[in-house]
């Protein structure tokens, strides 16, 4: 699907359900000396959105597209944002390829780590969502007031406290939780390998082991005996880790469990799993196509974010500062 006003041209790629075949789309609209928005999500199969992304990116660069603009509320490969042991930054090479490609701006949403700003040479506004997840809880929770923000883990502590502090709200952190999917072991990158023979090691290098990390039992760090406890995160994938915490929590006194995410990836037996647990509600924004979850797991419930997504679209064409959009948002939103 294509919108043309004027010098703006928004395309909407084959991510979105409703979009129609993309060398029509071409074809029937030329870009040059325009400013063009090009949408895409993530659906099942990122690796092919990404490719089709870039396509399009280059076809309007050769086609001389005054400005190139990438919507791209859930940006890919986020969580590979960070070297471990020996392992490969992707989230790295996805912005070089963009911007190689011929993307001039880039347009996303609650990104995993706000450093991936820094991969690109080009501006990227990292527009947010906890207003609107805010807006969600205090409109739609009732007795919102006797809730707690609950962080699944302490690397969320700093989201949960923000979202805290903003309803005035207590908070609690789980810790001492399973070892995570993002570890070195689970991945498959825990490098170099162990050393069985100890005679192979020069006998000048006398290099100190470091004693390995041992995940206390699971504790519950705040009070949420006869409480309403709201999970705060950016993304909610394999949901092991949210159904562990609604047991915990519900072990605690937790009388009803909300969870709450910006990108609601919801892959695998997610939905399945989510209506058997102890969870009430998942509550996450529409980043992601999630129709088909829903229709398996009616806890599931959509926040619409196009609003934002627009406003910015229509400021950067028009020329207009962007600051409205990050008013009082701090640096842990």
């Amino acid at each position: 699907m294509n919108i043309t006003k004027g010098g703006l041209v928004i395309f909407s790629a084959n991510s979105n359900p409703s979009c129609m075949e993309l060398a029509k789309r071409i074809i029937q609209e030329s870009v040059r000396g325009k400013d063009v928005f090009i949408i895409q999500t993530v659906s099942k199969d990122v690796n092919t959105i990404i490719m089709e992304l870039l396509i399009m990116v280059y076809a309007c660069r050769t086609s001389c597209a005054r400005s190139i603009i990438g919507v791209v509320p859930y940006f890919p490969y986020s969580k590979q944002c960070k070297m471990r042991k020996r392992g490969s930054i992707v989230s790295k090479l996805l912005a070089s390829m963009m911007c190689k490609a011929g993307l001039t701006h880039l347009i996303t949403m609650d990104l995993h780590q706000k450093e991936i700003q820094g991969f690109f040479n080009i501006p990227v506004d990292n527009l947010r969502a906890s207003p609107f997840l805010l807006q969600y809880i205090q409109e739609e929770i009732p007795d919102y007031r006797n809730a707690v923000i609950v962080a699944k883990s302490p690397a969320s502590a700093k989201r949960a406290q923000s979202f805290a502090e903003r309803l005035r709200l207590g908070i609690a952190v789980i810790h001492g939780e399973a070892q995570d999917a993002e570890s070195d072991l689970v991945d498959g990158r825990h490098s170099p390998p162990m050393v069985k023979n100890i005679g192979a090691i020069h006998p000048s290098l006398e290099i100190p082991l470091l004693i390995p990390k041992e995940k206390p039992p699971i504790t519950v760090v705040g009070d949420v005996g006869g409480r309403i406890a709201i999970i705060v995160d950016d993304i909610i994938d394999d949901v092991d880790t949210f159904l562990a915490a609604a047991d915990t929590l519900k072990e605690r006194g937790a009388y009803k469990i909300y969870v709450m995410a910006t990108h609601g990836i919801l892959s695998s037996d997610a939905p399945r799993l989510i209506e058997e647990s102890a969870i009430d509600e998942v509550v996450v924004t529409n980043t992601i196509p999630h129709e088909i979850q829903k229709l398996q797991c009616p806890k599931i419930k959509t926040v619409d974010i196009s609003m934002i997504l627009s406003e910015a679209i229509r400021r950067i064409h028009n020329g207009e500062s962007m600051s409205y959009l990050f008013r009082n948002i701090g640096v842990d939103d």
